[in-house]
This record gives structure tokens, sequence and C-alpha cells, in this order.
């Protein structure tokens, strides 16, 4: 009996502790914690998303480049919406009733729960009109946005453009942006779009049944403010920027200047160019279609994408290897009779000029061959012919310590690496052991496979105005209001040159401008070190190619400017430097002795017939396609009918067909 009691007490205090936890527990969640609350209001929340202005990207000396221009979207959540006047609202919005329901159908397909965007880009006049009134349409409702624009219209491929994330780009984001979300698409925009993007804010609010906002939801408890983007201060000059975007004008090329002692790019013209206020607003499809139509492709970023052979301005590298090994001195002499006699081939010099009797500094200003062609036959030579493609390779890597062959690592997307061809790829030419210096003699003077980027050209000018080393060229050198530069543009890079042999080609690369090849873009009251080049064109007349630094003490600017169809360097390129530089380092641009003046080349049309540019382009890309599609096919032939060789006679077989396949489309396609 006593026992049953005591059963009945337990059980009672257990009863008595459970209502007691629960009756607490509840007092909790209703008085206490308000997150219950809030997450059972849920379905009378809308989650605003309020989008930062993108940062602002100024020049070098705080001018701005691009900025911000207020617009709005007008998001739907088809769920919310109820019966409304149709009409009335296209009328607000200036669109017709066809245009809405596709709109409709569109937002329908993307979820009929989310919000997305229903009408883009609605300006501040428009929205002005439309928002007293919007409470009348639920389930629509609007969302600010900045639009980028450009107050001078320049630098269309330095800066990029912005454009609505894709669904690849939403993914990758980890969910991030959303759609009808602006993210970078190319140049700056794209390389700094964690930079310029900012921080998203969130505001949350109360709804009625008929979607009218009716406060803010938790009185902001989980609101966020958005948070703009960090300013860019690139490193461009908008002034020589302007320039040099006037002189390219109707022009194919570029224009590349880089200060020696930071690798800051002061300018970067692309040509032919677009305005980059063209790739913003409601026609930025129908503009870029027009832009993607032009047969010179302006969306083609040549500073880093085109490849040309350097022509004469590769001459003073090759004599700076020649002296580093001791091949040659200052005063190896060289008597040029107008050629040079590689083995059977004949290496003329410019126009068949005889030079008489040169040295290295003479030879760099006349621009010589002969002299250049020596050089490099000696460095080839010095180990035995037969031991030529050891002696190449490491000349290749020579040349590929000044930064040709690889990409330099600027803070921009699409970078090409040029070319300089190895020891493999003439041995699949004309088979291993099959080659010797006279066979590549033209890579001598900048000809042959050796290809190189304006940017490339660019710093290996920096690299001769300070004496042995550069810093990677980069285009922004602050973030914000510090100024944030990343650890690897700040180091130097030894190209393993001894400082003593760079001052006779220096001095060679001065009488070009005092009194050689480049004379008449002498500037008054500048020293200008720079290099003339033509750079052959198997479809049309050569590129004019010109190098520079100045002034030549302590050096401020470094450029490579290249003008495609214009023949000598001389012509064309060297003018354009030559202006770029004065203004660059004296504000103003002189009258000079030889009369050339900046209008004169600014108005001047250098574009080949649009139909041999696309044609001869069109040529390449189908040659290219086509000896990869034979490579293949005879590829696969090969493996098909050797396959399973055994015997001795089987595997000659093969290594003689395989060297047949290597050769022969090679071949073609380098001739």
């Amino acid at each position: 009996m006593n026992s049953f009691f005591e059963r009945r007490y337990v059980i009672t205090g257990i009863f008595l502790t459970i209502i007691i936890i629960l009756l607490a527990r509840l007092f909790y969640i209703q008085v206490i914690d308000p997150r219950y609350a809030i997450y059972a209001s849920n379905n009378v929340r809308r989650e605003i998303i309020h989008n930062p202005a993108r940062g602002p990207i100024l020049d070098r000396n705080g001018k701005i480049l691009v900025q911000n221009v207020p617009f709005y979207d007008i998001m739907v959540s088809p769920k919310q919406v109820k019966p409304f006047d149709t009409t009335e609202f296209c009328r607000l919005l200036g669109i017709s009733r066809q245009e809405f329901d596709k709109q409709w159908q569109k937002a329908m397909k993307y979820s009929p729960t989310l919000s997305s965007p229903f009408e883009k880009q609605i300006s501040v006049t428009t929205y002005a009109s439309l928002q007293e009134r919007l409470s009348e349409f639920p389930g629509f409702y609007s969302t600010p946005r900045y639009l980028r624009t450009y107050p001078d219209s320049v630098a269309a491929q330095f800066l990029g453009y912005i454009g609505e994330a894709q669904d690849r780009d939403i993914k990758r984001s980890g969910g991030y942006y959303h759609a009808g979300d602006y993210i970078g698409i190319t140049g700056v925009e794209k390389s700094y779009e964690t930079v310029l993007r900012g921080q998203r804010g969130v505001e949350n609010l109360m709804v009625d049944s008929r979607g009218k906002p009716k406060g803010r939801y938790a009185n902001g408890m989980f609101d966020t403010a958005a948070v703009a983007g960090q300013r860019l201060t690139s490193s461009l000059d908008i002034d020589i920027q302007k320039l040099g975007e006037k002189l390219m004008k109707n022009k194919l090329g570029s224009i590349v200047a880089i200060e020696p002692s930071t690798g800051e790019i002061l300018c970067y013209v692309s040509s032919p160019t677009y305005d980059p206020n063209l790739m913003v607003g409601r026609e930025r499809g129908n503009n870029a279609a027009r832009i993607y139509k032009d047969p010179f492709d302006p969306f083609f970023i040549r500073p880093i994408q085109a490849k040309y052979p350097p022509g004469s301005s590769f001459k003073p590298l090759s004599a700076l290897i020649a002296l580093q090994e001791g091949i040659i001195d200052p005063g190896t002499t060289y008597y040029c009779p107008g050629y040079y006699k590689a083995g059977n081939r004949k290496i003329p010099c410019n126009n068949g000029e005889a030079h008489g009797l040169v040295n290295l500094s003479s030879a760099v200003a006349l621009s010589c061959n002969g002299y250049f062609s020596m050089v490099f036959q000696k460095i080839m030579d010095r180990n035995g012919a037969k031991k030529t493609d050891a002696t190449f390779a490491n000349w290749r890597n020579n040349v590929g310590k000044f930064g040709l062959g690889s990409k330099l690592g600027l803070d921009m997307p699409g970078e090409s690496r040029g070319n300089i061809p190895t020891p493999l790829h003439y041995d699949n030419v004309y088979k291993k052991g099959g080659w010797r210096s006279s066979t590549i003699i033209s890579l001598a003077i900048g000809q042959g496979e050796l290809l190189a980027t304006p940017l490339q050209l660019a710093n290996l000018e920096c690299t001769i105005a300070n004496e042995g080393y550069y810093y990677k060229p980069h285009l922004i050198k602050a973030i914000g209001e510090q100024n944030v530069i990343k650890k690897e543009y700040t180091v130097r890079n030894y190209v393993g040159i001894d400082s003593q042999y760079f001052q006779p080609v220096i001095n060679g690369m001065q009488a070009v401008v005092d009194k050689g090849t480049a004379i008449k873009s002498k500037i008054p009251g500048i020293v200008m070190c720079g290099k003339t080049g033509t750079a052959q064109n198997p479809h049309g007349e050569s590129h004019s190619v010109f190098v520079a630094f100045a002034p030549r003490d302590h050096p401020k600017i470094a450029i490579a400017v290249v003008v495609e169809n214009s023949g000598e360097g001389a012509h064309w390129a060297a003018p354009i430097a030559s202006f770029i530089v004065e203004k660059y380092l004296k504000g103003s641009i002189s009258q000079r002795e030889s009369g050339i003046t900046v209008d004169y080349y600014a108005n001047a049309t250098r574009l080949p017939d649009s139909a041999t540019y696309l044609h001869s382009n069109s040529f390449n890309r189908r040659k290219a396609l086509k000896a990869d599609s034979i490579k293949k096919r005879m590829q696969d032939s090969v493996s098909r009918k050797l396959k399973g060789a055994k015997s001795a006679a089987a595997k000659n077989k093969k290594d003689s067909l395989t060297r047949f396949l290597a050769a022969q489309p090679i071949r073609k396609e380098n001739e």
C-alpha cells in the first residue's frame, strides 16, 4: 500500500516537471524570444535587395574614367500578383501588351514564387511617374540599380564593360549573384569585380494580403545596409590616353606606354576602339551586335592579344645576350655590303643599303640586318653545328628572361604569351639534326616564328631603360584610400645581363633618334632612345613598329607603338610615339623641325581594304583548322596502319611516316 502511494507521488512529480518545462518553453517562445513569431510571419515578409553602386575608376591624377548613374528595375513575384489594370501598367512603363506578355512568361518560367526582373533599366523620369501608383499593382516593386557612364568615352578596352550575370556566373558565385545582377565581363571591370561590386544590402518589409508594405519586418533586425564598391585608381594618364586614341583613329594597332621605375601602364590604346557608353543602357545589345560586325574587330584587345614579329626592335636584345656571353664586345665590327650570307641564304639590309664598316652602336643606329645576323650566327655556332639545338635552347631561355614567350601577369584577362619557337618545333619542321643557324637566321632580326605583343615590346624597353630589370606591368595602383599593389608588382625581375653592357646599346638607340632612322621624330629638349622596326606581314604592307624610352637619364616613360599595314617604323609608329612621349613629359607638344604635326597623323587613314583584311584573317583561320584536321587524319592513319607492328621493318616504317607527318602540314603553316 505504501509502495503504491510512493509510486503515485513519483509519477505525479514527473508529470508536473514536464508541464512546468513545457510552460516555461512556451513562455520563452511567445514572450522572450521573438524568432519563432518571425518565422511564423514569413508569409507576409518581402525581401528587398539594395544593390550597391559600383566603385568608380580614376586615372593616376584622380580624373574620373568611369562612374555611375542610377536607374530602376521593376521586379515581379508572380504568385503575389493580383488582378490589375494591365493597360494602365503598360502605359506607365512605356511598353506594349505584347512586351508585357513576353516578360510575364519569362518571369513565370524563372519561378512563380521567386522575384525576378520584369522591366529593366527604367529611367529616373519614368520611375518618378510610376512610383506613386506602384502600390496599385500587387506583386510588382522597384529596386534601384546603377549603370556605368564614361565622361570622356576613352579607354574602352582597358575599362571593359559590365553585363547581366549568366547562369554560369550565378553557379560559380555560390549563390552570390542572382538573375538580373550585373557583373564585370571584360577588362578591369572583370579582373577587379570583387572589389568594384561592393556588398549588397537587404531590407525586409511586412506586407499585407495585397502586397502593400506595412512597415519594417522585425524592426529591421535582419536588415543589412548596402556597401558601395571601392574606388580604383588606375595607372593611366587620361591626357596621353586621349591623345593616343586620337592619333590612332582610322588605323589598326596599339600603343602601350609604361613607367619603367614602377611598371605602371600610362597609356593603353587599342585601335579601332569604341565608345564604352555604347555598352550600357537599353540599346546595349544592338550596339554590341554592330560592333561585332565591324571587320576590324574593336573588341579585340590589341595591346595584349595581338602578336607581331618584333622586327628590328628585337635587335638590341640579341646584342645584349651576345655581350653577356662574351660572343662580341662593343668594338666588334662587321663590314656590311648591303646583305648577309648565311649558308645559301642571302639576307638583305633594309632597302639594300650598304652600311660599310659598323660596330654595335652604329649597327643599332642604322638597323643593319647584316651585323645582327652575324651576331646571331656567332651565338648559334659557338658550340658547333651538331649542338645547334642545345645552343638554341639556351638562347631561347635567355630571350624568355626579358618577358617574351610568356604572360607577364598583367592584372587583366586575356593576355597572350606571344611565341618563341622551341627546338622541338624545328625538329618537327626540318627533322632532328636537320637545321642549323642559317636555317633560322630570320630570328636574328625579329622575324620568322618570333612573335610578341605590344605590351611585351614596351616591357622590353623598360628593361633596357632600367639597365637589366623590369617590374611586371600593371594597370591599377590603388584600391580605395590605400595604395594597395600586389607584391608581385613591386619585385624587380632581373634578366641576367650586367648593367655595363647596356650603354653601347643605349648609345645606338639614342643615335636612332638623333641622326638615324627616326630623326624626324626627334623631340626638342628631350633625349629619346628608340628603335624603329618593320614587321613583315604576308598579307599586305608590313607593320610599322617603334619602341623607345625617354629621357635617357632617369627614364620616366617607355613606349611601344604598332601601326598595322603601314610600312617602316620611321614613317608612322615613330612620330606617333614621339607625340605621346612629349605630351607626357612636357604637358604639351612643340613645333618640330621636321614639320610633323599631330593633326596630320590624327587625320590620316591607314586602314586596309576591309574585304582583303577579312579574307586574309579568314584564310589564316581556315588554314590553321585545315592543318589541324589533316594532321589528325594522318596521325589516325599512321596509328591504324602501324598498330601491332613488332618487326624492325615495321618500326622503321612508322618512324618514316611519323617524320613525314610532322614535317608536311607544319612546314606549310609556317611558310
